[in-house]
């Protein structure tokens, strides 16, 4: 839920990702309460796509003058007073003191990044996936996920897509296979969450 995907004019905009803020917002505020821990992940652009260029034009973006998701890069957009950093959450889901955030060059949270063995110190049993984009890096972080044998829910109104057909595909492939998709309200109702959490 990074400035570049979410906010109104942003090179990777997408504009579904913004009615999924205030879900998101929620689900974090619960799993605070709860003391349960709250990472963010960040797509940094890196060279490593750029072969797959011609294939994949969005890769394109991650050049100048663009600067898609470049660490430090700076740019204006419709929906915000002043410029933001492109890499940055979103600032209605700024990350707390108490939050990790962690940055990322693939579309999967977990390769690379530690983040398996830092959700094993933090004890953690289970994991709950929202952002975007759904059949990107969604999907590949919530596969992943089930790969390190934690049981694992994406949150059906709490990711987005530009293409629904490859949304609803993702959400189908993943529940049918993989683990769970459910609402925000259910995983709030169901895991032990304060009722005012929702």
């Amino acid at each position: 839920m990074q400035n570049d995907f979410v906010r109104a004019g942003a090179p990777f905009e997408v504009a579904s990702a913004r009615a999924t803020i205030p879900v998101i917002r929620d689900l974090a505020a619960a799993f605070r309460r709860a003391a349960r821990p709250v990472i963010f992940t960040r797509y940094v652009a890196d060279p490593l796509y750029r072969p797959l260029g011609e294939r994949l034009p969005w890769i394109a973006a991650l050049d100048p003058p663009v600067n898609a998701c470049v660490p430090g890069f700076h740019r204006c957009y419709r929906d915000a007073a002043a410029e933001r950093e492109g890499v940055a959450v979103i600032d209605e889901l700024a990350p707390h003191a108490s939050d990790i955030v962690i940055d990322k060059v693939y579309f999967s949270a977990f390769h690379g990044t530690g983040l398996a063995a830092r959700l094993r110190a933090l004890g953690a049993e289970s994991l709950v996936v929202v952002g975007t984009v759904t059949e990107m890096c969604v999907e590949d972080t919530a596969r992943h996920a089930v790969h390190f044998g934690l049981p694992t829910t994406i949150i059906s109104d709490a990711v987005s897509s530009n293409h629904p057909a490859g949304h609803q595909a993702a959400l189908d492939g993943f529940a049918r296979n993989y683990g769970w998709v459910r609402s925000a309200a259910e995983v709030l109702r169901q895991g032990g969450f304060a009722e005012d959490a929702s």
